[in-house]
């Protein structure tokens, strides 16, 4: 396989593609097991999960629908800003609905936290927030996942969905950008 020009701005690997699927399956796996026979309706947040929620939705093989929406906090920064505005709302009603709300990554929590409030707001049944990366180091709201793939260290990831200024999505693997691509 060839390899990436992306590739060059990689630091490091921290989750391989084998391992990627291997805990995708197994989290799949754990879905199936807490939402047989509910109908779950899968909420993505784009752009960074659509690669995991595609994975992921195929894992559990579960009776479902898939919903998206786009919040930021971050816009092109390494940092978020505090403040979540929605850019793509819900097209769906979700009263009553079991919710899954399918995240790339648990950093700050501020997303997660706001979209949470926000779902509850609208008479969610339940709702199961699973990440595939979490990153406690930098946890400031007081969120967690009910399901996550991997921890991650307090590093920029990218890769697998992930992104810098929209590049580095289509990597298929996390790791670890250089500080030097998004220093300043």
């Amino acid at each position: 396989m060839r390899r990436s020009e992306m590739e060059q701005d990689i630091l490091k690997v921290l989750v391989t593609e084998e391992d990627l699927r291997s805990r995708v399956a197994e989290l799949g796996e754990a879905l199936y097991e807490r939402l047989e026979g509910k109908d779950p309706l899968f909420l993505g947040v784009l752009k960074g999960c659509f690669m995991f929620m595609a994975d992921l939705v195929r894992a559990c093989q579960l009776e479902c629908e898939v919903e998206f929406m786009s919040l930021s906090s971050y816009r092109s920064s390494t940092v978020s800003s505090g403040k979540v505005e929605i850019t793509q709302n819900l097209t769906k009603d979700i009263a009553n609905r079991h919710i899954v709300i399918v995240e790339d990554i648990l950093d700050s929590g501020t997303t997660l936290a706001f979209l949470k409030q926000y779902l509850e707001k609208k008479g969610a049944a339940s709702i199961t927030i699973v990440t595939l990366l979490d990153k406690p180091s930098r946890r400031t709201k007081a969120v967690t996942a009910d399901l996550s793939g991997f921890q991650v260290p307090d590093e920029f990831v990218v890769g697998y969905g992930l992104d810098y200024a929209q590049r580095y999505r289509n990597i298929p693997y996390i790791g670890v950008l250089k500080p030097e691509v998004y220093a300043g």
